[in-house]
């Protein structure tokens, strides 16, 4: 390998649990050989665009969001973002069952993340939408701008506070239809360009920092609190044990099923246009 850095771009949401994983690249806390990372901070449905585009070397996706990428990018085994019988909600300002939304129209964080690809499971196109970034969501819903909000992120955790209704809990929903599987929301992609030896020590530099934080917890944890909106301490640690976890440091065989039936489902009911061959790196 030449002595020349060799660098590799990262892209993550600007969130507590992405903060957390990425805590021990992002403040050099590991030794790195002859890479150099740096870091980019964005909501994870520009993210997603970007992958389409191939822009970063290493990036978080949707996992919907990654049935559009796979000639671009493969998947690193660690990195998921799982819901186990938890994950993105829909609230409105009033309680009711799954069927009052329908004909409703929901503000949604972008049409790749996962969590639209599962409402459209759920709801198939009973519903109409609008697209709005996703820490405005609650704002909307509350002021009465839409009938109800797909919520992603630390929304999970404090739609309450806005004196918003649960209607829905679609990692739930998805436990409860698939007989027990998690909800597969996020993943780190890798650019197949790269090479396999790139691919596989960025994988590895990945893991290292996950594995970091999970044992450096509060120091981890402290990185993480400046991205965590509405969140006191203790709720950012609950939200980033929700989603950076044992799934985090591989998805499993468990985590790999749930992925590849939540991408079959997606091309059967017609909301991905072709189907998915997964490839895992790591």
């Amino acid at each position: 390998m030449s002595e020349s850095k060799i660098r590799i771009n990262i892209g993550h949401s600007p969130d507590p649990d992405d903060a957390f994983m990425f805590h021990a690249l992002a403040n050099d806390k590991l030794p790195v050989g002859n890479y150099q990372f740096t870091h980019t901070l964005q909501d994870i449905e520009t993210l997603n665009q970007r992958a389409l585009r191939g822009e970063l070397e290493l990036t978080a996706v949707s996992l919907h969001g990654y049935a559009y990428i796979t000639d671009t990018y493969a998947l690193c085994a660690c990195g998921a973002s799982i819901g186990d019988n938890y994950g993105p909600m829909v609230v409105a300002r009033e309680p009711g069952p799954i069927e009052s939304l329908y004909g409703k129209k929901i503000a949604v964080p972008g049409t790749l993340t996962t969590a639209f690809l599962a409402l459209k499971l759920l709801l198939g196109d009973k519903f109409s939408y609008e697209v709005h970034p996703f820490d405005e969501i609650l704002n909307l819903v509350a002021a009465g701008k839409v009938d109800a909000g797909l919520i992603i992120h630390e929304g999970q955790l404090t739609y309450a506070n806005q004196g918003l209704s649960l209607i829905v809990d679609l990692g739930k929903w998805w436990y409860e239809d698939t007989g027990g599987l998690p909800l597969p929301l996020g993943g780190n992609a890798i650019r197949r360009d790269l090479g396999r030896e790139v691919m596989e020590d960025v994988t590895r530099y990945l893991k290292q920092s996950i594995q970091y934080g999970l044992e450096h917890r509060q120091e981890a944890l402290k990185h993480a609190l400046q991205y965590g909106r509405d969140l006191d301490t203790a709720k950012a640690d609950k939200f980033v044990g929700m989603y950076v976890n044992d799934w985090t440091l591989d998805f499993g065989d468990k985590g790999r099923r749930a992925v590849e039936l939540l991408l079959k489902r997606g091309f059967e009911q017609g909301v991905i246009p072709k189907p998915v061959q997964l490839e895992f790196i790591g």
